[in-house]
């Protein structure tokens, strides 16, 4: 078991704040990878994931992309935090949380893209104006404000 799982079987299903990291990859066309998600399924986000214990969220973002990718990031670059409200979840078990979310975004990776299929669907990069339209909202506005203030 992992930190989430430990804790939630200490508070069960009482609302949490939890910390995160999402990235966006940027291929050398300027295409942006996004992973449709088995939870809520068939929706697209960016690839990421809570943080474990005595992790940074740069760490985080890094684990989270082998982990669901298989490609290693380096060379990220914050695009901003994200709290509040807005970003309250609950999900279909009926946990409740709050993430914190750190975004990163990165051209910098390697390796051969491999799809972790007990999170995604798949993992598909993007032209930033064909993007898919079922996009998870908390990293819809994190892709707007991405591609408002950094995409060249």
């Amino acid at each position: 078991m992992g930190y989430i799982e430990d804790l939630r079987e200490i508070v069960g299903h009482r609302p949490l704040i939890f910390a995160g990291s999402v990235t966006i990859i940027i291929d050398e066309d300027g295409r942006l990878l996004l992973q449709q998600r088995m939870f809520p399924h068939g929706s697209w986000g960016i690839t990421g994931g809570l943080m474990e214990l005595g992790e940074s969220t740069e760490d985080a973002a890094k684990r989270e992309v082998l982990e669901e990718t298989g490609l290693s990031v380096d060379n990220l670059k914050l695009i901003n935090v994200y709290s509040g409200p807005q970003n309250y979840i609950k999900a279909e078990n009926g946990d409740e949380f709050y993430v914190v979310t750190a975004a990163y975004y990165s051209e910098d990776f390697k390796g051969e893209l491999i799809v972790d299929h007990t999170e995604s669907i798949q993992c598909e990069f993007f032209h930033p104006d064909e993007l898919p339209t079922n996009i998870v909202k908390s990293h819809k506005v994190i892709l707007d404000e991405f591609l408002a203030n950094h995409y060249y």
